[in-house]
């Protein structure tokens, strides 16, 4: 199956309010632009360094957004050009978005990532966290940022019931978050699903999901 069948595939099936993001991490230009000529407008990278030298070779009119973690002493290398943040997992590190798209003269928007799986490899703070953090002095202080909405990884498993289970906590959440109803409230995504899980995720509210080996195939490592 050719990349633009496999992205012809996922999207036709896909509710018009989900938006697809194609996971291109280990992924040559070449194969990037074989879902961009079939329409893909959308591309997410795990690493900032791989993003940074894919970047300039792509055209102009692609949004990058950055799904992995995150370490702040990266965030300067993508402020320029990257679209959304999604995992943004503490407070420090929203400061220091802040600060380099500031830099810019930029508005970067972000996603709180919650953590919703068992596994303790997975990043993520808790509601309560992330209610703090919308509710702080400090928080609007922050002017060039935009937190828009959640991001999630359910646990690595083939229980459904699980990850029905995750994807539905992390919907509580934003739903919570939104019921704040905060002065300046920007929030619309819940980033949650991926190749093995995206139609549990779009059943449970997703809005976002983050495709990668269903478009392009096995990862090269």
């Amino acid at each position: 199956m050719s990349i633009k069948q496999n992205l012809q595939d996922i999207k036709s099936t896909l509710p018009q309010n989900v938006t697809l993001v194609a996971v291109s991490k280990t992924k040559p230009v070449s194969d990037l632009m074989e879902a961009y000529n079939a329409g893909q407008r959308i591309f997410g990278e795990n690493k900032v360094q791989e993003m940074i030298e894919k970047q300039p070779l792509m055209p102009k009119d692609i949004e990058w957004h950055m799904i992995g973690h995150l370490q702040r002493n990266k965030v300067k290398y993508m402020a320029e050009f990257v679209s959304l943040i999604h995992g943004v997992d503490n407070f420090r590190l929203l400061k220091e978005i802040d600060k380099q798209a500031k830099i810019h003269n930029r508005t970067i928007d972000c996603l709180l990532q919650i953590k919703i799986a068992d596994e303790d490899s997975k990043f993520g703070m808790t509601s309560k966290e992330a209610q703090d953090i919308l509710q702080s002095t400090e928080f609007t202080e922050l002017k060039n940022i935009r937190i828009v909405g959640v991001m999630g990884m359910a646990t690595f498993t083939d229980d459904q019931q699980q990850i029905e289970k995750e994807f539905k906590k992390l919907k509580s959440t934003f739903d919570e978050l939104k019921g704040l109803k905060l002065e300046n409230d920007q929030l619309k995504t819940i980033s949650m699903g991926m190749s093995g899980d995206y139609q549990i995720a779009i059943a449970c509210g997703s809005t976002l999901i983050r495709v990668g080996s269903k478009i392009f195939g096995e990862r090269n490592y």
